[in-house]
C-alpha cells in the first residue's frame, strides 16, 4: 500500500507538523533539536539575492542561522502557506513560504524578511525528514524601504 501525502491524510500532518518545529526551533533559538529534523548529508542551498550559500545537515544550517539572528532580540519565524506531494512511497516535495519578524536593538529597527523553502523530503522508519532544502530570498523590508525579489520557478 501506498502510503504518501497524496494518498494519506497522516503523511501531510507529518510533513507539516515537521516544517513547523523547524520554524519553532529557530524561533525559540533552539539549536541542538535542529539537527534531528534533517538527513545527516542533507544538502542545503540558500539563494539570499546577492550571494549563495551551502550547508550539509541541520547542525550546519543551525549555527549558521544562530550566527545570522544573534543581533535580534526579538526573532520570529511564521509560516505563510505550505504545500507538499508525493515523489514516491516514501519520497515528497513541498514548498514553504515564510515571514522573518525581527528587531535589532542597536539600531532600534523593526524588518521583515519573506522567502520560499523548496525541499524535498525522505521517510525512514516512519518519520519525515528533510532530504535537500532550497531557500530563495523573495522580499526585504529594512524599516523605510521594500525589495522584491522574483519567485523561483524551479
Amino acid at each position: 500500500m501506498d502510503i504518501s501525502p497524496s494518498t494519506d491524510p497522516a503523511a501531510v500532518i507529518a510533513l507539516d507538523n515537521l516544517r513547523r518545529r523547524y520554524a519553532d526551533i529557530v524561533t525559540r533559538r533552539a539549536w541542538s533539536d535542529m539537527p534531528d529534523l534533517f538527513t545527516d548529508d542533507c544538502p542545503i542551498h540558500l539563494d539570499l539575492r546577492g550571494h549563495e550559500l551551502h550547508f550539509t545537515g541541520g547542525a550546519a544550517i543551525a549555527s549558521f542561522i544562530d550566527s545570522a539572528i544573534a543581533n535580534f532580540d526579538f526573532f520570529v519565524l511564521s509560516i505563510l502557506n505550505l504545500t507538499a506531494e508525493a515523489a514516491g512511497p516514501d519520497l515528497a516535495v513541498g514548498r514553504m513560504y515564510i515571514c522573518e519578524l525581527r528587531h535589532e536593538p542597536a539600531s532600534g529597527t523593526f524588518s521583515q524578511a519573506f522567502g520560499l523553502y523548496r525541499d524535498d523530503f525522505v521517510r525512514n522508519d516512519g518519520r519525515w525528514r528533510f532530504a535537500r532544502r532550497r531557500y530563495s530570498s523573495l522580499g526585504r523590508f529594512d524599516g523605510s524601504a521594500f525589495t522584491a525579489f522574483d519567485v523561483p520557478d524551479h
